[in-house]
């Protein structure tokens, strides 16, 4: 390495900014006389005491009860607490905290100010924070009897901490006087993520102008804990459960905002953690709404979503009292079911209708048994090679029906060229052939469609099982997001800037698969052209869609093809004899067949299809 040397450039330079320096020293020294109006200042502050006793001198403000009535006096309380404090109340903070949660309560507002989860970290080692650096805001907005509007986000509250028994209780009150105030009262028990929050008012129905509404406002934005956060976007969502047992869900793409009624807990969910307040006394109304605040892939975008909630309180007897919760803490089943009366187990997204059913009580319960006696990789396997094995009778019904279309692909090929300036012919004599050999072409769909629930209900659970969230196998440092074996130094859109290595091994499986099973159809239907083209697309769909996406969903699907295709083998070597297909096809052409209404009905269309062709050509 080559040594630096200063030049004569260089020193020159440094002289000059040397001497500047000197200069504006020189012009901004204070005069004499500021010097002595300094030197009283800090006499005047100066508190002589015993040398036992460190003393800091404070203004102290005289208490006062507040009358938030007379607009001057408000004015002079937000001053007041704002710069001095006010029944003994000043700036700063209370700390709450168990074994699993960590919260920590502004004065000012009486807000949770971080909310911190003991036992997880993110991607890179970050501990969990679900509320921080002034990404929440929770407020109470009134009008008072003389019209003047109250944030409690700008008031300051008294703390008052105690025990009952195991239980922290921390009482916050914003006090008018000894016996007016408004309060937030929070409680924590031993290893909950459930905090008990209660609002309550004493003393102030003369306060509130009960002509205008009390609305809740609570504000976040979710928090990125993933290392994609596009796809931990996917899974940040606010849900709600409304109007008796209904879950409902704004949308998990764009923008969304609803207007909901009789409403009992509102989940900002971020992927994996969710912030949740319930009410004992359900919202009669809620204007909710979620803004996206991903637009692109970054590795320095801190924000996912950004959720809104805006509900009015009503008054009993001029007071106000609500009994609420805040949940703060993974969105696990096996910690949500915990609280089931409050039926927060509802807002982990197992998906729509029966796939969500199949993916609750099936899949979860079933790799929760699974991976509590086997590595969370094995576990997967395990459950592939179970569920494969059981959908077997429908792959061998599938490949059944291949077969059958194969033994009659020269008979096919006949008619083809029989009829082949006839279509409508050519369908009629195909149709009667099918049911004379008694072979239905749509019935290697049927199987498909049957798997259909399953491959969805799997889709949901791999991205969203907190089971498997920072579990590794192999490579895979966590099988919930995406695996990676190289960093790419640039972005491939719609792929991403690195290499995932169980989409490339699921995406040949699934080649390999489509080579048995729509090359054998290419073969018996000639007609299809772009079989050949669909062969090709879907592993190539399945390699850029999946990079980004869990890597246990990968896994699965690897494994789901390998053996698949090694069910497929072996029912074509041991199971299934050709030449004796062949010939049952031919001993049921022998059989008189019975048309049911569809195939009449069908054959009586095309028969009415066809002499309607042969008049027209007269």
């Amino acid at each position: 390495m080559e040594e630096k040397k200063l030049d004569i450039n260089s020193i020159i330079g440094f002289v000059l900014i040397f001497g500047i320096l000197l200069f504006w020293f020189y012009q901004n020294q204070p005069t004499p006389e500021e010097i002595e109006a300094q030197k009283a200042k800090i006499e005047q502050e100066e508190v002589v005491k015993s040398p036992e006793e460190e003393i800091i001198a404070k203004p102290v403000l005289e208490t006062q009860p507040i009358d938030l009535q007379d607009s001057t006096a408000l004015v002079n309380y937000k001053s007041a607490v704002g710069e001095f404090g006010f029944s003994q109340v000043s700036e700063g903070t209370t700390k709450l905290e168990n074994d699993v949660l960590f919260l920590e309560i502004n004065n000012k507002g009486g807000q949770v100010i971080e909310a911190r989860l003991k036992n997880f970290v993110t991607y890179d080692s970050v501990p969990i924070f679900l509320v921080k650096d002034g990404n929440a805001v929770f407020d109470l907005n009134f009008t008072t009897t003389n019209n003047r509007i109250i944030n409690t986000k700008d008031l300051f509250f008294e703390p008052t901490m105690s025990q009952s028994g195991n239980e922290q209780i921390l009482s916050l009150k914003a006090k008018v006087s000894s016996t007016q105030y408004l309060e937030y009262r929070y409680e924590m028990k031993p290893g909950d993520y459930l905090v008990g929050f209660t609002v309550r008012s004493q003393g102030l129905d003369g306060v509130f102008n009960e002509n205008q509404p009390i609305n809740l406002n609570w504000k976040l934005r979710g928090i990125r804990h993933n290392k994609s956060i596009q796809y931990g976007n996917r899974y940040t969502r606010l849900t709600y459960n409304h109007e008796g047992e209904k879950i409902s869900k704004l949308s998990e793409s764009g923008d969304d905002e609803e207007n909901e009624i009789d409403v009992k807990w509102l989940s900002y969910r971020q992927h994996f953690f969710s912030t949740i307040l319930t009410t004992n006394k359900h919202f009669e109304t809620v204007d909710i709404s979620s803004k996206n605040l991903v637009t692109e892939e970054s590795h320095t975008a801190k924000f996912t979503k950004e959720f809104s909630t805006v509900a009015p309180l009503a008054l009993e007897g001029g007071e106000l009292s609500y009994a609420m919760n805040w949940y703060y803490g993974p969105t696990d089943i096996e910690v949500l079911k915990q609280y089931k009366d409050l039926g927060l187990v509802e807002s982990i997204p197992y998906g729509w209708g029966i796939f969500g059913w199949i993916n609750r009580y099936v899949f979860t319960p079933f790799y929760g048994f699974i991976s509590s006696f086997l590595p969370f990789g094995i576990a997967i396997i395990v459950m592939t090679i179970i569920v494969r094995l059981l959908m077997s009778p429908v792959t061998y019904k599938s490949y059944l029906s291949q077969a059958k279309m194969k033994v009659l692909k020269p008979e096919i090929t006949e008619l083809t060229e029989k009829y082949k300036d006839n279509a409508m012919k050519k369908q009629q004599e195909t149709m009667k052939l099918y049911n004379k050999a008694g072979v239905s072409p749509m019935s290697g769909c049927v199987p498909a469609l049957l798997q259909l629930p399953i491959f969805y209900a799997l889709f949901m659970f791999f991205p969203t099982s907190f089971a498997l969230r920072q579990k590794s196998f192999l490579w895979a440092e966590d099988l919930s997001s995406y695996d990676t074996i190289a960093q790419l130094p640039f972005t491939i859109p719609f792929y991403g800037d690195h290499v995932s290595l169980f989409p490339i091994l699921a995406s040949i499986a699934i080649f390999f698969y489509m080579m048995m099973t729509t090359g054998q159809n290419m073969q018996t239907q000639p007609g299809m052209p772009n079989m050949k083209f669909i062969m090709y697309l879907s592993p190539l769909m399945m390699l850029f869609f999946f990079n980004n996406y869990a890597s246990g969903l990968s896994l699965y699907y690897f494994i789901s093809n390998l053996i698949t295709i090694f069910i497929m083998l072996a029912i074509k070597r041991f199971i299934l004899d050709e030449d004796k297909i062949h010939a049952q096809i031919q001993l049921n052409k022998t059989k008189p067949k019975k048309e049911n209404k569809f195939q009449r009905k069908m054959r009586e269309m095309m028969e009415q299809a066809e002499k309607q062709k042969q008049i027209g050509k007269k």
